[in-house]
């Protein structure tokens, strides 16, 4: 975890240190307008933050599974993929769509170390360019490209690892980036376009104000256990949600701060989108596995991370929502030592 250096003064005479996010008043709750103008927010913010979302969280923008005492932050989101990995059962050699892949990070996991074929897609161009780049500089000259049926992308192919030590040989695999709300998903791959084995979304669905158009999509793209394959389409989930029956007074202290500041429509809980699930035609593969506990650790070292002045300072010339969005890392530790705020993954399967 991230410390704070101070100067070297005597324990009983130094002052109390406070973080600049309690010197900043938290913005009062703006409701959003319509969808289409939330979905422009957040494309906005991401166009603005992906820089620093990469400076300070490095290629994996999601939470970390802390596992064991002294694991960095790096190697928690590593451990947050192998939990998804291990409750989907994932095949080496996947063709998997990375719904919200941010600047690519699993999408570039998955095919390096599991020789998965990934597609990112994500509303930010800015993430695009930098998810390409990152692969680019990745990969260097063993790489090769090939151009897909996209007139906006390429294929970029990860050389394979003959080691013994990855599943399907490691690497081998390809990645491809594209600009693209997740709500046209189906309609840009469906039909008899492109079908996948795997959709995958991390941290993003709760972005999603239309999520039962998610859900039915996702079940158009990927294939079912017909053609004498023994297992159908996968839909893994790692998300946020709020706990069930909260009152009133916990939605509004501890729910509403993180929606307004995060740029969510209303937060679900996670037996509502097993419900949208079964209703789009999945059947449950792994319920919602709660790991709330394991996770929380996150946002204490996010805290940690956003001390800097001028980063404040930063937030508040872009606007409210810069600075609703920082006071939310403050809503979202709340919310986990309250109970309110929960973090679960599951996996769906076509029959």
């Amino acid at each position: 975890m991230t410390t704070i250096q101070h100067d070297s003064i005597p324990t009983s005479t130094r002052e109390p240190q406070l973080h600049p996010g309690d010197q900043h008043e938290i913005p009062s709750f703006e409701a959003h307008g319509s969808f289409d103008s939330l979905k422009d927010r957040i494309k906005k913010h991401y166009e603005i933050a992906s820089d620093y979302y990469y400076s300070l969280w490095g290629q994996h923008i999601h939470h970390g599974l802390f596992r064991a005492a002294g694991e960095t932050k790096e190697q928690a989101q590593v451990n947050l993929i192998h939990l998804l990995l291990d409750i989907s059962a994932l095949a080496p050699g996947a063709k998997v769509l990375d719904v919200g892949c941010g600047v690519g990070g699993t999408s570039r996991f998955l095919a390096r170390e599991r020789a998965c074929r990934a597609t990112g897609i994500t509303i930010s161009g800015r993430q695009v360019e930098i998810a390409r780049q990152l692969t680019k500089a990745e990969i260097g000259s063993k790489s090769s490209s090939s151009s897909s049926s996209e007139p906006d992308s390429s294929v970029m192919e990860y050389p394979r690892k003959d080691d013994g030590k990855h599943p399907g040989g490691g690497g081998g695999g390809a990645v491809r980036f594209l600009e693209l709300d997740a709500e046209k998903m189906a309609e840009h791959f469906g039909g008899e376009r492109e079908t996948f084995d795997c959709v995958w979304i991390s941290e993003a669905l709760s972005h999603l104000p239309n999520k039962e158009l998610f859900f039915s999509s996702s079940f158009a793209l990927v294939g079912g256990s017909g053609g004498g394959s023994s297992k159908g389409g996968l839909l893994v989930i790692a998300d946020w949600f709020k706990a069930p029956g909260l009152t009133a007074a916990q939605e509004e202290a501890d729910i509403k701060p993180i929606e307004d500041g995060m740029l969510l429509p209303r937060l679900y809980t996670a037996d509502e989108y097993v419900a949208m699930a079964e209703k789009a035609g999945f059947r449950v593969r792994q319920g919602p596995l709660d790991i709330s506990k394991d996770v929380a650790k996150t946002w204490d070292i996010s805290w940690s991370l956003v001390s800097s002045p001028s980063l404040w300072a930063f937030a508040i010339s872009q606007g409210r929502d810069g600075l609703a969005f920082l006071q939310a890392f403050r809503a979202m530790r709340r919310g986990y030592a309250n109970g309110t705020f929960r973090y679960a993954v599951m996996c769906f399967e076509k029959p």
